[in-house]
């Protein structure tokens, strides 16, 4: 069945969950298209108002069951009203929604309660066309991660002329977005044309449908999410030669439905190689993008097939519409997944990210500090199996205020493990960088011990032989 997303909201305080006037439910009431002037009431013996107000307190994995009671209740569960009155009431929840590859040619959507902890399968994707017309079920296609596919790898290759192997490639290299309570998959390669296409999925009709294009047809670009707009970056697309960089971003306003041009990446880096000839092997790619302080923050990397040489990276100003360099201790700590990615979560407004250690079967949290402009490591190892092997080996995410990594346990199921506990450190400008230190090596001697201690397992769901891709947070 399909899993329900939400609207993104704040929490509201408990006295305020009873202060929606008759007025406005009255409102509310007629916006339901009429339904309820022909039907009987939700509850018997309650006014409608009060019967949609206990409604929208109930638990969203009880929905389904709940849409089962009558043709009434079923058009009050999948109207977008009575989601507004979650978010007026504070009834909102947090679940994670993690997409999956099956056998290298499905993609399929589990979706995660963490306080039930029951799981759920979104909707299968619908089909997308190529630009010759043949169709290709997103469900069913192919995508492959840069690092571990020869035919990928193939046609990465083909960005510096020396294969051409997109022809071979039915689709891979799409991205993934959230914003304003729905699911994006945006672009990728289908055969050797970069595509345009987005696709969202409703959680209020629990159905995918198609909405207005990209501008640029790209593919393995990085999405972010400002100000309930959600920006696309980077990426490549298909030149004369092989595969070309993009530069340029655009941004989606959700509610008007329209996409707008956002000024290009400077990749300044990239503008200062010392030749001719390294400007041309050298080929500058984003890596990452994390809204962070009001600001999308993106890592870049030049490129030559298989190396990834760091290059900081440009921060984009919604405010002033223009890019500027990274923060230098940012770019130079940033950690790195496979083929260069740059993984990031927010918490709490701090900026973490995740490190593979040199053993390859744990890894380390650091957290960002602004102030100090650096990465400062703040827990103990995570237990992360497989680096080496899979692809895709762990994705992070943040909800109920705390971080969580998301990794295949040794029966291949998939883990969802939750920082038990939190070091905050104290980065006011009047620390100094001694106390500074001392607060690392007390952070660091208070995790010591068996990581069972920091990170709790909270859910398992058993996937067989699928492999992570992506994950997104949604308050419903």
């Amino acid at each position: 069945m399909g899993a329900r997303l939400s609207l993104n909201s704040d929490k509201v305080r408990a006295s305020d969950l009873f202060e929606v006037s008759q007025i406005e439910a009255c409102k509310r009431l007629r916006r339901f298209d009429g339904f309820w002037d022909e039907n009987p009431r939700l509850i018997p013996s309650l006014p409608d108002e009060l019967s949609i107000q206990i409604l929208a307190r109930l638990p969203r994995v009880w929905h389904f069951n709940a849409k089962l009671v009558s043709r009434s209740w079923k058009a009050a569960l999948t109207s977008g009203e009575l989601y507004k009155l979650r978010k007026e009431l504070g009834a909102t929840e947090e679940w994670l929604y993690i997409l999956t590859k099956i056998d290298g040619t499905r993609l399929v959507w589990y979706a995660l309660d963490p306080v039930s902890k029951i799981w759920q399968r979104l909707p299968l994707m619908p089909n997308v066309a190529a630009e010759d017309g043949t169709r290709w079920g997103l469900s069913g296609l192919r995508l492959w991660n840069m690092v571990n596919s020869s035919v990928v790898a193939d046609a990465v290759k083909a960005l510096f002329g020396k294969k051409d192997a997109l022809d071979q490639i039915p689709f891979c290299g799409c991205a993934i977005g959230a914003v304003d309570g729905c699911l994006y998959v945006l672009g990728g390669f289908s055969r050797a044309s970069a595509m345009k296409s987005v696709w969202r999925y409703d959680p209020v009709v629990n159905s995918w449908t198609e909405v207005a294009p990209m501008s640029t047809g790209r593919a393995y670009c990085k999405t972010g999410v400002l100000n309930n707009q959600l920006y696309v970056v980077g990426g490549v697309t298909r030149g004369r030669g092989g595969l070309t960089p993009l530069q340029s971003a655009e941004v989606f306003d959700p509610c008007s439905g329209i996409w707008s041009e956002v000024p290009s990446m400077p990749f300044s880096k990239a503008q200062v190689l010392p030749t001719a000839f390294l400007a041309d092997l050298l080929k500058p790619i984003a890596t990452g993008m994390t809204p962070y302080r009001g600001k999308l923050y993106v890592p870049q990397s030049l490129y030559c097939w298989p190396f990834f040489v760091d290059v900081g990276g440009e921060v984009y100003d919604p405010e002033t519409n223009s890019w500027v360099e990274m923060p230098s201790g940012m770019g130079e700590g940033w950690p790195a997944r496979q083929a260069g990615t740059k993984l990031s979560v927010i918490v709490e407004e701090e900026l973490y990210a995740l490190e593979p250690s040199s053993s390859l079967d744990s890894a380390r949290i650091k957290v960002y500090d602004h102030q100090d402009d650096s990465w400062k490591i703040i827990e103990g190892d995570v237990p992360i199996r497989d680096l080496a092997d899979s692809e895709s080996p762990y994705l992070l995410a943040g909800f109920l205020g705390r971080l969580h990594v998301i990794c295949k346990d040794a029966n291949h199921s998939i883990s969802v493990m939750q920082a038990s506990r939190q070091n905050r450190l104290d980065l006011t400008p009047s620390t100094s960088r001694a106390n500074l230190g001392e607060s690392l090596q007390e952070s660091s001697e208070s995790v010591s011990g068996s990581w069972e201690n920091i990170w709790k397992v909270i859910a398992t769901t058993n996937t067989g032989s699928a492999e992570l891709v992506s994950c997104q947070i949604l308050d419903i």
